[in-house]
């Protein structure tokens, strides 16, 4: 019987590193302590490791995309920056949603806004297939993750509704299921104090509109309403119309992605911006230097963010 090939996975679990650590040893990068870079060594030695010759471009031609779902800007956004680094690679994209396995070949996977189910990382693991973890839900996988510094973006927006005088804050959380969405919840705490109340949502434009329903028809409503998403924030814009009240005359209001639907509102949205592009363009040159046997340069990357103001967001009255 053949006898069994030892996957890095393993030898980052023997050495209680992760995977890209395994990689940047075996193609002798730096950013690795000597003694760690000396057990993994060992260890590599001691199940006589052979790694895969690097290829000199891919094999199938084409990257994975895979999405929890596909059902806002968000997702295009990453798309868009996705597609010059496959295109000038020469290679194709499939996008899927929530798959439970990659039929066919693939060079890569870059799952977006997921951990991927336990069958799918198992599958991709036992086929030896690079995967970059995009916006994940958590810092679990054996993957490089990229992402944008969600705490701090929060943490901005809820500085300029305080420096505009209001006090009486709220928040619409996205699914906590989301790293990324708990970390903006705990930038907004940081600042608003643990009293302030958070409604908690989904990422969407429906979800947005009840939360703002019940938040802007509370005897004690808020003067300002931080969403968690764009489409989150346009919904408390529905419920603020149907309430009578006018964004920022009675309600302000801050999103955060910075999707064009915050520039085309009525008014215009004051939000967080997070380079949607960038995190895709950087997901997608990463799972390529995976597919040619090259170690990313960080395993956690995380673009930054920043703060848009515009017309939704006014002083305290």
């Amino acid at each position: 019987m053949p006898v069994r090939r030892v996957t890095l996975d393993e030898i980052a679990q023997a050495a209680g590193v992760s995977v890209p650590m395994v990689s940047r040893v075996l193609n002798g990068r730096g950013h690795v302590s000597p003694p760690k870079r000396e057990l993994i060594q060992d260890l590599l030695r001691q199940h006589s490791y052979q790694p895969r010759k690097a290829r000199k471009r891919t094999a199938a031609g084409l990257i994975h995309v895979v999405f929890e779902e596909i059902d806002c800007a968000v997702e295009l956004e990453h798309l868009r920056g996705m597609e010059p680094v496959a295109r000038d690679a020469g290679v194709g994209l499939v996008v899927t949603a929530a798959p439970r396995y990659i039929p066919g070949p693939t060079d890569g996977v870059v799952l977006v806004a997921t951990g991927g189910s336990p069958r799918l990382t198992a599958d991709l693991d036992r086929r030896g297939v690079p995967a970059v973890a995009l916006d994940p839900t958590a810092r679990v996988l054996s993957a490089p993750t990229v992402g944008a510094a969600n705490w701090s973006g929060a943490r901005a927006a809820t500085a300029h509704l305080l420096e505009l005088g209001h006090r009486r804050l709220a928040m619409i959380s996205g699914s906590l299921e989301l790293l990324g969405s708990r970390m903006r919840c705990d930038g907004f705490r940081s600042l608003a104090g643990d009293s302030a109340v958070v409604e908690r949502g989904e990422f969407t434009y429906a979800s947005g509109l009840s939360a703002g329903l019940r938040l802007l028809d509370r005897a004690d409503r808020p003067t300002a309403i931080f969403a968690a998403s764009d489409d989150l924030a346009l919904g408390v814009y529905e419920a603020a119309r149907r309430l009578g009240l006018r964004v920022p005359d009675d309600i302000s209001v801050v999103g955060f992605d910075d999707v064009p639907a915050a520039r085309w509102a009525s008014p215009p949205l004051t939000t967080v911006r997070q380079p949607l592009r960038d995190m895709g363009r950087l997901a997608a040159d990463t799972v390529l230097r995976l597919a040619h046997g090259e170690a990313p340069d960080s395993e956690n990357m995380e673009l930054g963010t920043h703060l848009i103001v515009r017309a939704s967001t006014a002083p305290a009255i």
